[in-house]
């Protein structure tokens, strides 16, 4: 994401000084800039789970910028289906990007909403919770090098998708852009989620940890960007179940889930920033 702040000292002149000899007026100062964008997908994957039962979805974002990118607001909305049968998924989050040389960091808060869910009971069994709506703390810190960029990142909640139990996500990530094809590039990421105990209207279950990865192509040419991925982890079809009360493993009497295994996802997005619609551009 850009961000464009032009900074507008003014230049003290010299009163006796020719007036084609005087420096040229600072641009006006542009405090805050925004992205907006939408994107489809041919399967909602997040952190390894798919959010929308292995089928396409589309998603919709914007995002608030302030000096230069130091500080952000933003909103996030996909198409979901969960056991919980929620309407959609909204996130709102919020945070600080600090940079220092070439190192960037990312400090802030998401929050994750599902509304018009329904509790998932078959036979007197509950199967998940009433609200599965959670808030997480978000830690992120990355280094660029030239064409490539390595990152680490923490994620922590006391109360994972409603559960009551915590949940702690750390991943690494790295990025390089191809230098023999302007625009493309190639990403990956690997990832373990460290699950808690869930309490005891859920039967206190204690949730499997897992490893997450991916890594995959893409290209992106003016505002659009093609990527092409590949998700794994290593949770079992029964372990995965645990996870996602994923209705198909109640009514069928599996207890298992293909949520959770080998994903091949294409995603075509669009992002456009204010500083590129000239929105923001400074008066001449």
């Amino acid at each position: 994401m850009m961000a464009l702040m032009i900074s507008g000292g003014a230049l003290a002149a010299d009163a006796t000084a020719k007036k084609d000899n005087a420096p040229p007026p600072a641009p006006a100062s542009v405090p805050f800039d925004f992205v907006i964008g939408a994107r489809g997908l041919t399967d909602y994957n997040f952190r390894g789970i798919s959010q929308s039962n292995r089928n396409p979805a589309v998603q919709a974002y914007g995002e608030l910028q302030f000096m230069d990118n130091l500080f952000y607001a933003g909103v996030f909305g996909s198409s979901v289906d969960l056991a919980t049968k929620p309407s959609m998924e909204i996130d709102l989050s919020f945070g600080i990007r600090p940079k220092f040389g070439d190192f960037t960091f990312d400090f802030g808060g998401i929050g994750y909403i599902y509304p018009n869910e329904k509790q998932l009971i078959d036979n007197g069994v509950i199967w998940t919770p009433k609200n599965t709506d959670m808030f997480e703390l978000a830690g992120k810190g990355a280094y660029t090098w030239d064409d490539l960029t390595v990152g680490a990142n923490v994620f922590w909640t006391w109360n994972w998708l409603g559960t009551g139990a915590q949940g702690t996500y750390t991943s690494l990530t790295a990025k390089y852009n191809t230098p023999f094809l302007k625009g493309g590039y190639i990403s990956g990421e690997i990832g373990r989620y460290f699950l808690g105990t869930t309490n005891a209207t859920l039967g206190s279950l204690r949730l499997p940890d897992y490893t997450y990865g991916n890594i995959g192509v893409g290209y992106t040419y003016q505002i659009a960007t093609l990527d092409l991925r590949y998700h794994d982890t290593n949770l079992s079809k029964s372990q995965c179940f645990t996870l996602t009360s994923d209705p198909s493993g109640i009514y069928g009497g599996s207890g298992k889930s293909n949520w959770c295994g080998q994903a091949f996802i294409a995603t075509l997005s669009v992002d456009i920033t204010g500083s590129q619609t000239g929105i923001f551009a400074p008066s001449k």
